[in-house]
């Protein structure tokens, strides 16, 4: 079973980078996690309805074929870290690869959330897109610790 972070944006700050890199360095292997980018479209005037379209294409020319696809948006359901926790145990029990999206500065195009098998959201609040893709690495992160009963995460 593969688990794989895939979001638009090709060039974070550093210390977006350098985060996210350490918390999917750190996960067990047993759930080791891919991230794989994909270059945002041009902002160039274009509205915003077009750059959706345009980085959700994208995206969904990444997705691992018969993967398990959990979009991130903010209309998505909102979780605990135990909840996620939960979920990455069936995910890993199950053996499918999984797929966790993360869309550009548009969000996701309603082609890719209604192939999504779930959708979630980090927060009700707007996050800058490093912000997001480094908390999502940190809560699986934290997850995969619950599951192993690291002492990482305290209730």
């Amino acid at each position: 079973m593969r688990l794989t972070l895939l979001a638009v944006g090709d060039k974070l700050p550093g210390w977006a980078e350098e985060s996210t890199a350490e918390y999917l360095k750190r996960m067990p292997r047993e759930a080791r996690v891919e991230l794989v980018t994909v270059k945002p479209e041009k902002r160039a005037g274009q509205p915003a309805e077009a750059l959706k379209q345009a980085d959700t294409a994208r995206l969904l020319d990444k997705l691992p074929a018969g993967a398990r696809v959990v979009a991130l948006d903010e209309h998505g359901r909102q979780v605990t870290t135990k909840e996620l926790a939960e979920l990455l145990a069936r995910w890993l029990e199950s053996g499918r690869d999984t797929c966790l999206v993360i869309g550009g500065a548009d969000g996701l195009a309603p082609a890719l959330l209604d192939r999504a098998e779930t959708t979630l959201a980090l927060s009700r609040l707007t996050l800058p897109h490093a912000l997001a893709r480094v908390l999502l690495a940190e809560q699986l992160y934290r997850a995969a610790s619950l599951l192993n009963n690291h002492p990482y995460h305290r209730e």
